[in-house]
């Protein structure tokens, strides 16, 4: 069902639902590899684009399609297509745009494979990228060669939380005739939708917020237009790397609490940030809500609300988030984000591990940075738990200057 005049959380509930037989108030899971054609003739007329259905599963199926439908309506969107996780999503993203020879302009501030993409595998065919900091209009303008195809950011970065204005960077990249791709993992279409703001294509890892559940990998593009839709689908044909009817009924399923989930995630993310901002353990806080963040107003501007995604400096670098790490009991040591569940965990030891150390400082990653994914447990919980484990933080240090005296 599509109703431009719903509001949004209407909109989570009831977008991508069509007709089912039988009266099913859900997609069913269609659960089939292949489609039985009526006729040779028809068959051939799917074949050639002539008529709309179903062929096999890796090229379209019912479910996949509904969960497509219903995120590209939340994004603003024309048509979606479902990846098998994040990572497929922005592999067929990129192979959809560039070609060898070609520039790309690329954010300082992205998932750390998405740098080694960039670099091991476009690179080997060719294709060139630039990291740059995409929060500085000005570098992003400089960084623009007439080579360049694809301007590719995160906003809210990955983990710094540095934003990035998608629609100044949007009107830059066309006056060259460069697309805008915004990885939207980190605020959803709840709390952010960059086609609204000019981006050209928008992506997810569904594993994140949309699901919220922790019990699925998938990926989704959304496009703005049909051409666009035909180019990128036969490029994921070929690719494959397509997600499967039953995680995108799962997905679907996960969307429908999305907009309650994420006004708890950003409540209790302010109080939390607020709570760290005044710890005497941490150096400094990462979170587009506190008025003390340079970006504030950015923030107000572009986004919703500020998000569930926080990062922070321990004071003492990399044994310290070590020892933070091994602390926690309720907030879940472990990689990923926008679940249910806090999640906390350490970039430099483990999700960035592999850019180097270099191209983490680059980054903005420090050896004591800490990236938590607010949960929606009872925040008074979550803070008891951090509190616990900052002092053993605090201990720890304590114990490495009477050692070192």
């Amino acid at each position: 069902m599509k109703d431009n005049n719903l509001n949004f959380d209407s909109k989570c509930v009831h977008s991508g639902i069509d007709e089912y037989e039988f009266g099913s108030v859900i997609p069913p899971i269609y659960q089939t590899s292949t489609f039985k054609f009526q006729s040779a003739q028809q068959g051939a007329s799917l074949f050639a684009g002539e008529e709309k259905g179903y062929i096999y599963t890796r090229m379209l199926n019912p479910t996949v399609e509904a969960l497509e439908n219903c995120i590209a309506e939340l994004e603003g969107g024309y048509k979606g297509l479902g990846c098998g996780s994040g990572m497929a999503a922005i592999h067929t993203t990129i192979a959809s745009i560039v070609s060898a020879g070609d520039h790309v302009v690329c954010s300082n501030y992205v998932y750390g494979p998405t740098t080694t993409l960039m670099k091991s595998i476009f690179g080997k065919f060719g294709v060139q990228a630039d990291f740059v900091d995409t929060s500085d209009i000005n570098i992003v303008r400089a960084s623009i060669r007439p080579d360049t195809k694809l301007v590719y950011l995160e906003t809210p970065g990955n983990p710094t939380l540095v934003l990035s204005d998608i629609s100044e960077i949007s009107k830059i990249a066309h006056q060259h005739n460069c697309l805008v791709v915004v990885d939207n993992t980190f605020m959803s279409p709840a709390l952010q939708q960059p086609l609204l703001m000019g981006a050209d294509v928008v992506l997810h890892s569904l594993t994140k917020f949309l699901n919220g559940h922790a019990d699925v990998v998938g990926g989704i593009i959304v496009v703005k237009d049909e051409t666009a839709y035909t180019a990128f689908r036969k490029t994921l044909n070929q690719l494959g790397g397509v997600i499967d009817p039953f995680n995108s009924f799962l997905v679907h399923r996960g969307i429908k609490t999305l907009a309650l989930r994420m006004e708890r995630h950003c409540q209790s993310a302010q109080i939390i940030a607020e709570y760290l901002e005044n710890h005497s353990m941490v150096e400094k806080v990462y979170f587009p809500g506190l008025k003390s963040n340079p970006q504030y107003q950015l923030g107000l501007k572009q986004h919703k609300g500020p998000g569930g995604m926080i990062a922070f400096e321990l004071k003492g670098g990399l044994e310290s988030g070590r020892v933070m790490m091994n602390s926690v009991k309720l907030c879940q040591l472990a990689v990923s984000l926008g679940g249910v569940e806090s999640l906390i965990q350490h970039p430099a030891s483990m999700t960035h591990y592999s850019m180097g150390k270099e191209a983490r400082l680059a980054g903005g990653i420090t050896d004591g940075l800490v990236r938590l994914s607010v949960g929606i447990e009872n925040v008074n919980d979550i803070i008891s738990d951090l509190e616990t484990a900052f002092k053993a933080v605090k201990e720890n240090r304590t114990k490495e200057k009477e050692f070192s005296v």
